[in-house]
């Protein structure tokens, strides 16, 4: 033995993890975009959700300021299951992980308080990275911190598969 050992609880302890863009909120912040030829444009969240990976390749260079912000917020239909689980578990384990980045924090807290949404701030992370393998590798490190019953939401297929890739590796529900 190398002195060292990882105890795993058998006692339930839940965590919801929730995305914000399309998941919890919708917003009319956008992604701006520079091609290896010069051509500019924006993108939705689902958008880039979706041809990010190409366009990376292609040598596309992003622009995430706008996502320092919620434009135009409005809630998404998850919404309303996040208030549930609330106000069954409170929002002390509940967690906003985002591909925005980090200083979108204040932003997405203040939409989500004046929507009735109470998660702590140090709750919300912006990974400022799109892979599905950062939010997998995230999630992994919430099992290290005791957390075996999870609930993750993403509008991203990729990143659902990833998480769930992840979590089977652990004797987590």
């Amino acid at each position: 033995k190398n002195g060292r050992s990882v105890k795993f609880s058998k006692k339930p302890k839940g965590i919801t993890v929730l995305d914000f863009d399309d998941t919890l909120a919708t917003s009319k912040s956008l992604i701006e975009f520079t091609r290896a030829d010069g051509t500019e444009g924006t993108l939705t969240p689902s958008e880039y959700a979706r041809d990010y990976q190409s366009m990376l390749g292609e040598g596309t260079v992003f622009d995430f300021s706008q996502f320092n912000e919620v434009i135009d917020g409005k809630v998404a239909p998850l919404f309303q299951k996040a208030l549930k689980l609330q106000s069954k578990f409170g929002a002390k384990d509940m967690f906003v992980l985002t591909a925005r980045p980090a200083e979108s924090a204040p932003a997405i807290f203040a939409f989500l308080q004046a929507n009735g949404l109470n998660i702590p701030i140090e709750n919300i992370t912006g990974l400022a990275n799109s892979t599905s393998e950062a939010k997998a590798l995230w999630m992994a490190d919430k099992v290290g911190e005791g957390y075996n019953d999870f609930y993750f939401a993403d509008d991203a297929l990729q990143n659902v598969q990833a998480v769930d890739n992840i979590l089977e590796q652990f004797d987590v529900k």
